[in-house]
């Protein structure tokens, strides 16, 4: 197949692109570089640098390329800056994806793999959070997720579009070749390994006082690997005869993981201190989020194969010390 990549340079959309190609597809990547780098981008990938919300860029890439299949990353994600700047998240990450869905009605191009979240179900009433829970985003960021998952059902239900939205929970861990690398870097494991590496004086807990066993947020966190492979899982799932052509799983590994618990096991793999600072709750930020990923196991045979804490901690760390420039850190 020939897929289109948005956001392709970023940690997610990048890791994906290299598995595609590695099965065989053709993969242009998209993307603006304000939140990605080119060096991410899979060498034998077309690279397009553009905004999604460039309708006219748009039209020209899908008459060149007559794409079969569309994965759109290209978001902004970090949940404490929405809800400082909410018109940013609406604009790029609900708008925008609006200009993108009527790209691909005008081409003709039916399929397409959305990167959505966990933070749709805000403060769940249950755990593990299955597909059907409500969904009552605390903040922008996951307000302009759901908005386009509303969006992709009215568009299945009128014009047909076949879709499969996956729901992150906490993306982690690194392949050899591509790691998380964010500017700023607002994400526990990268922030709590440029603690180990000195290029951050120590790591802030937001919250001490949450309900649950330490006090502290509890997240459910998934290497980058077994993500990447469930949207190719997903793809394929599409394009068989029997299969809904709309999809909605959970991604992550049923298991919870506190802020005190992830800097414990960073201490443990990189052997430093990793100083901490127990500061106040950040506004919009759930106490517990854990996915049950039973739905997609049942329909489509995805189960995580890296769903250790340590394993994913420790892929990280080995990149890190691979890409001491790209990191921030220090060189002795």
């Amino acid at each position: 197949m020939r897929i289109l990549v948005t956001g392709g340079a970023g940690f997610i959309g990048s890791i994906v692109a290299a598995q595609l190609l590695e099965a065989g597809h053709e993969v242009v990547v998209y993307d603006d570089l304000s939140k990605g780098s080119r060096d991410a981008v899979p060498r034998s990938a077309e690279f397009a640098v553009g905004d999604v919300g460039d309708r006219a860029a748009l039209d020209g890439l899908f008459q060149k390329h007559r794409f079969n299949a569309v994965m759109h990353f290209a978001a902004f994600i970090e949940a404490g800056e929405s809800m400082e700047l909410p018109e940013r998240y609406f604009r790029n990450n609900t708008a925008n994806t609006l200009v993108l869905l009527e790209t691909m009605l005008a081409h003709r191009v039916t399929r397409l793999i959305f990167s959505s979240t966990a933070a749709l179900y805000g403060n769940p009433g249950r755990v593990p959070i299955v597909e059907t829970d409500p969904l009552c985003p605390t903040n922008p960021y996951g307000e302009s997720k759901l908005l386009v998952e509303r969006m992709l059902e009215w568009f299945h239900r009128i014009h047909g579009l076949s879709y499969a939205s996956l729901r992150y929970f906490n993306a982690a861990g690194a392949t050899a070749e591509r790691g998380e690398m964010h500017q700023p870097e607002t994400h526990l494991i990268p922030i709590v390994l440029q603690v180990a590496s000195g290029a951050r004086e120590q790591v802030a807990i937001f919250g001490t006082d949450y309900e649950t066993h330490d006090g502290t947020c509890v997240r459910d966190y998934i290497h980058v690997t077994d993500l990447a492979r469930a949207h190719a899982l997903a793809l394929a799932a599409l394009g068989k005869e029997k299969m809904p052509r709309q999809l909605i799983y959970n991604l992550g590994s049923g298991r919870g993981f506190s802020v005190r618990e992830v800097i414990d096991v960073a201490r443990k793999v990189t052997g430093h201190a990793i100083p901490a600072l127990e500061t106040e709750r950040r506004p919009g930020d759930p106490a517990i989020l854990i996915a049950s990923s039973e739905k997609i196991h049942q329909e489509i045979g995805w189960t995580p194969e890296f769903s250790e804490l340590d394993t994913m901690v420790r892929s990280a760390w080995k990149w890190f010390q691979r890409h001491p420039a790209e990191c921030g850190i220090r060189q002795s």
